[in-house]
């Protein structure tokens, strides 16, 4: 069903047929699943890491980019995340999109062609203007990262 938050994204296929187009599987999910074409298999062993392919090439319109993030089922279930998350796939990028995914679990894990291996977000980019500067303006966290606001609830 279509709705005003809908961006349009033109999709060519790599190949004749096989390859499937994103899908969002229920009404309120922010992300679309997108699948691997892989022939044959690909085992990915604990600890590895592998660029699956998608068949799939996207015009994503300026102004926009599409953000690749892990599948939540996959990372619970196998260990099995995107590396670079969440990537970003810029809108004058037209090459086959293709997911680096991780084996952080303890078995080889198969990616056949068709399986759900991430997931996709259309999100607008603002773009920043850096300009030099000779001060920043003062906070109270200052340069303080990296755990500085404590660990725990009450840190």
């Amino acid at each position: 069903m279509a709705n005003s938050m809908e961006k349009p994204v033109e999709i060519k296929c790599t190949a004749e047929k096989g390859a499937l187009l994103p899908v969002y599987k229920t009404d309120g999910a922010a992300g679309a699943d997108i699948c691997a074409f892989v022939q044959p298999p690909v085992t990915i062993a604990p600890g590895e890491s592998s660029l699956i392919p998608t068949g799939l090439c996207f015009a994503i319109p300026q102004g926009y980019e599409v953000q690749v993030r892990p599948r939540s089922g996959l990372a619970a279930k196998n260990g099995v995340t995107v590396l670079n998350t969440p990537g970003t796939i810029d809108s004058d990028y037209r090459g086959e999109i293709k997911i680096i995914l991780i084996n952080l679990g303890k078995t080889p894990f198969v990616v056949n062609n068709g399986d759900r291996i991430a997931q996709i977000i259309v999100a607008p980019v603002v773009r920043g203007n850096f300009v030099p500067a000779d001060s920043l303006d003062e906070t109270v966290r200052g340069a303080g990262g990296f755990g500085s606001t404590g660990v725990g609830v009450n840190a």
